[in-house]
């Protein structure tokens, strides 16, 4: 399982929100290219990166860090939020992001997605982020009225890299992520599928290395505001991850 270490950006800063909820922000830093730094020092293979601008408004004023931390770390970037077009996802893997993510169209357009996930292979992953089984779109404001589960088979047997599984309403909350939706989703697919939304201590990273469907197991987790907060450090993390 890999860890990726989150880095949610904000007007240019590294941030945190509870829930989605933009009023419920943390700042963490001024200088995200410094965190990701640390991050790829620590040893992260990946890191994962959220433009939260991009995702609620559809704006790239983020794209100046995005490109600036892909030029400054040796390690891989998954980098989603506000991906709608074909030329948002050539403007970011230009910039240096290894793989992108995308929500809302892979909600509203899968064609569209399973279309990039060919022209662009190992590089697409589609962002499942639902409050109960209710996939949420427009940067996790609205439902979609789409089933988690019903979505994730619809990506069956395409060139999609990875499913990134977020419970909305554990998101930033580290309050243990939501083992029995994995489960089901994990059941579902022959996708990798990352999970995210919860992860709050290292008996979490454990549950989710533990976490089973026949012979597959999760691809990743990723974790962020437990790491700003200290709850543990990205070497731990993937530490209990390689066991």
């Amino acid at each position: 399982m890999i860890l990726y270490p989150a880095i949610d950006l904000r007007a240019g800063k590294a941030v945190r929100l509870e829930q989605g909820d933009f009023s419920r922000e943390t700042i963490y830093s001024d200088d995200p290219v410094k965190i990701a730094l640390d991050f790829a020092d620590a040893g992260a293979q990946w890191i994962h990166v959220v433009d939260l601008d991009g995702a609620r408004d559809g704006t790239g004023i983020n794209r100046t860090q995005i490109k600036a931390m892909a030029s400054a770390v040796s390690c891989s970037l998954q980098v989603g939020g506000g991906v709608r077009t074909r030329a948002d996802v050539v403007e970011l893997i230009e910039s240096g992001a290894n793989r992108v993510v995308i929500g809302t169209v892979a909600v509203e357009t899968p064609d569209l997605v399973i279309e990039l996930a060919q022209s662009y292979p190992n590089q697409i992953a589609v962002g499942l982020d639902a409050r109960g089984s209710d996939v949420a779109v427009r940067g996790w404001v609205k439902g979609s009225g789409v089933d988690l589960v019903e979505l994730t088979t619809r990506y069956d047997n395409t060139d999609v890299a990875a499913l990134i599984v977020t419970e909305i309403g554990r998101d930033g909350m580290m309050m243990g992520p939501d083992v029995k939706q994995l489960g089901k989703v994990l059941a579902a697919t022959s996708i990798p599928v990352i999970a995210s939304g919860g992860v709050g201590s290292l008996d979490d990273v454990r549950a989710l290395g533990k976490l089973r469907f026949g012979d597959r197991s999760l691809n990743g987790v990723i974790a962020g505001r437990a790491i700003y907060e200290k709850r543990f450090s990205v070497a731990e993390a993937i530490k209990e991850c390689s066991i």
